[in-house]
């Protein structure tokens, strides 16, 4: 099975530039539409066996991180590549504006109650990162966190970063793995989405005016996520750049890079003691002998 993961995969980021990754992805692809439509199925099916390991290991956690800017298919990615997997060992967290409990505390502490328990894979659908981003773009909403004046410094987006690294190299000592997504979309394939929302009524409830006044932010944006991938991307948190112009393409990826880093855990189902199989074979009989 082919694995194209590697050319986007950033574990440092400080030569890192957005340009680098063209949103319809890279001219030559190992694979085509169709082979990846093929492909897709048993990715999938080798990820669901990876999380039955995972739930019964039971001492590895897995953070999935999805950003990407509107209609780029978090959405799409997190239902096409995760459909399958047991949500008794999943656990989703979607973070949108910010409740007024959640603003009595830090930036860290609305996700930190959200993560993942061992043996289960936690999914993020936008993160702590957004304050880094939507917070970055739009900075008057730091006035809504209630942060003393003395540490509304210049110096506030760096030790941001220094405080999302600290967190999520805690995350990794404690035995998580993490992956974090941007799905790269160029403007105009997001316009194109736009455009279809409006045209479709089952999907004209997804479509906001805020979400075109967005886009006048575009550079903003950008500057933004490239800024947070150079500074936030290290070897046991890296970010995966993904192309998002073609979904079959940001599906296939985003599933080749979670089963890559599961299976790298290498995991076994436990062994059994012997105690445990007289214990077993004790069952049997006892169940076999009440047939008769």
């Amino acid at each position: 099975m082919p694995a194209i993961t590697s050319p986007f995969l950033v574990t440092d980021g400080r030569d890192f530039r957005l340009r680098q990754v063209d949103p319809q992805g890279p001219r030559r692809l190992p694979l085509s539409k169709e082979e990846a439509a093929a492909q897709l199925p048993r990715t999938i099916a080798r990820l669901v066996g990876l999380q039955e390991k995972l739930y019964a290991h039971g001492k590895w956690g897995v953070l999935l991180i999805f950003q990407a800017m509107d209609a780029a298919g978090k959405d799409s990615a997190i239902k096409h590549v995760l459909s399958g997997v047991n949500p008794q060992g999943c656990q989703v967290a979607s973070f949108k504006v910010p409740s007024s409990e959640e603003l009595n505390h830090d930036f860290l502490w609305r996700t930190t109650v959200r993560l993942p328990e061992r043996g289960r894979i936690g999914i993020f659908n936008r993160s702590y990162y957004e304050e880094v981003l939507v917070a970055r773009v739009h900075p008057e909403l730091l006035d809504n966190q209630r942060l003393p004046p003395e540490v509304m410094t210049r110096n506030i987006w760096k030790e941001r970063f220094e405080d999302i690294r600290a967190s999520e190299l805690h995350l990794a000592r404690s035995g998580f793995v993490i992956r974090k997504f941007f799905l790269h979309v160029s403007k105009e394939e997001q316009r194109q989405r736009f455009l279809k929302r409006l045209d479709e009524a089952d999907k004209r409830w997804k479509f906001s005016m805020g979400d075109v006044q967005e886009r006048a932010l575009w550079r903003n944006y950008m500057k933004a996520y490239e800024d947070m991938i150079r500074h936030t991307s290290a070897p046991h948190a890296p970010w995966v750049v993904v192309p998002a112009d073609r979904k079959w393409l940001t599906h296939y990826l985003i599933a080749r890079a979670v089963v890559d880093a599961i299976d790298a855990l290498d995991l076994r189902l436990p062994k059994m003691s012997s105690a445990k199989r007289l214990e077993l074979e004790s069952a049997r009989r006892e169940l076999e002998s009440q047939g008769r």
